[in-house]
């Protein structure tokens, strides 16, 4: 069902009366990479994570929150549009061939310009925004986050990047459009960054989207936080662990920031991973099947939480799946930014959170990464999967699990339940028909 937030269309949202007092802020922070397993309020022993799980503590945590897809680009395509990326030809990371002209150009590539985002529709209605941290949305100078609805700039523009600046040159840490060239851990300096934004801001709405890198490949970590870990005995796990603390510093480095300006209470805070772990990183997806690149949950049911105090219950614990695309849909509603239902995947998820309706938010969820899609519809769950990081180690074929009956995906119940195989591949073929075609190929 999807909630009515109001009046207009996809084009930028705007308000003929600015922002007026009493609009909440809005803070989005993503990490990259997390595992669903990787924080203490998801059940993480061997190290602690207090900041993001005081979000969980003071708000509520989404126990079936879920990507709208299983690697870095097109997640935030479908973050910061509340659109599955699909409907618009953001299926793969950037630096494939342009699947039009049969040509590498990867400049002109990234969240399509006539898709606004979530940044766009809150800059119209008078927030004051910023995008700190990582982009991967393209490189071009009409994609550059200046150019898709946000005042500030700090971070790089691509998919990846080490964490100290100068030693990694392959993509730029910029403020703005020019070069930074301190060396702080970039972690650190992303959460400063996004401290200071609130600090400056506090008397005015605005919304920070602070987009970590963190825990993203490579395995990066200052002498001082892995002091902090040195039982862990695997080198990777451990360093892993040192960076993960790290973001959870850096959580609270941003969290205190509001403390401080007296606004935590008029503050909507979102904590979601872009996709679930990959195993290469030493990351944990406990309980769940799989990782980064596949559609098995341990790839696309993230740590996703939510924190406005006072306006929803503190501890809340939801079992009912949410996925990344009801953020913004959310966040305009929380504003008072009037939008018609249809612009968005995304549901306004207040009514839910407040008991103001008993249905769910989605009765049913779709993912689609070239031949690699799933369903689910309930508690059932249709894969079709080669099994790993869409390399054909096999021929496709689908899987059919019962997710309260067996949230590990171990029981394949495809060739005993044939009729409702059928039933969710005519489910997703009809969704399927309404998706655009990838704009570049699957590099």
């Amino acid at each position: 069902m999807k909630y009515l937030l109001c009046l207009i269309g996809l084009l930028p949202i705007t308000s003929a009366c600015g922002a007026p007092a009493g609009k909440p802020n809005i803070v989005l922070i993503l990490a990259d990479d997390l595992g669903y397993g990787d924080l203490g309020c998801q059940g993480v022993t061997d190290f602690k994570t207090p900041n993001i799980d005081a979000i969980a503590r003071n708000g509520v945590r989404f126990t079936n929150g879920y990507s709208s897809c299983t690697i870095c680009s097109p997640s935030r395509a479908g973050l910061l549009t509340g659109r599955y990326q699909t409907r618009f030809g953001h299926e793969f990371n950037l630096g494939g061939e342009d699947l039009a002209t049969n040509q590498v150009t990867r400049a002109e590539k990234g969240l399509p310009l006539a898709e606004a985002t979530l940044a766009t529709h809150l800059k119209a209605a008078g927030y004051r925004t910023g995008a700190i941290g990582k982009w991967h949305l393209g490189d071009s100078a009409d994609r550059h986050p200046l150019s898709r609805g946000f005042d500030k700039f700090f971070g790089f523009l691509g998919g990846t990047h080490g964490y100290r600046v100068e030693k990694d040159r392959r993509t730029k840490i910029l403020r703005g459009h020019e070069k930074d060239t301190g060396d702080t851990y970039l972690t650190d300096a992303f959460a400063a960054d996004g401290a200071d934004f609130i600090t400056r801001n506090a008397r005015v709405p605005f919304f920070l989207y602070l987009s970590f890198n963190a825990v993203h490949l490579p395995l990066e970590a200052t002498p001082e936080y892995l002091a902090r870990v040195k039982d862990i005995k695997d080198e990777k796990r451990r360093i892993h662990a040192a960076q993960t603390i790290a973001m959870d510093d850096g959580v609270g480095r941003v969290m205190q920031a509001l403390r401080d300006a007296g606004i935590e209470e008029n503050t909507l805070v979102f904590f979601i991973s872009d996709n679930g772990g990959a195993f290469v990183g030493a990351s944990s997806n406990r309980p769940l099947r799989g990782e980064k690149h596949t559609y098995y949950e341990g790839g696309i049911r993230v740590p996703w939480m939510m924190q406005w105090k006072g306006r929803l219950a503190a501890g809340k614990v939801v079992d009912a799946p949410v996925i990344t695309l009801d953020a913004t849909a959310t966040a305009l509603a929380a504003a008072g930014i009037v939008t018609p239902a249809a612009s968005f995947d995304g549901v306004n998820l207040l009514p839910f959170l407040r008991g103001e309706t008993t249905t769910r938010p989605h009765e049913t969820l779709f993912w689609r990464w070239g031949e690699h899609w799933a369903i689910r519809d309930g508690d059932w769950k249709l894969v079709r999967t080669n099994e790993y990081k869409g390399k054909a180690s096999k021929p496709p074929f689908v899987q059919l699990f019962n997710l309260a009956a067996d949230l590990e995906e171990q029981h394949d119940l495809a060739a005993s339940q044939p009729a409702k195989v059928a039933a969710l591949q005519a489910q997703w073929a009809k969704w399927n028909a309404e998706q655009a075609a990838p704009l570049w190929a699957n590099k």
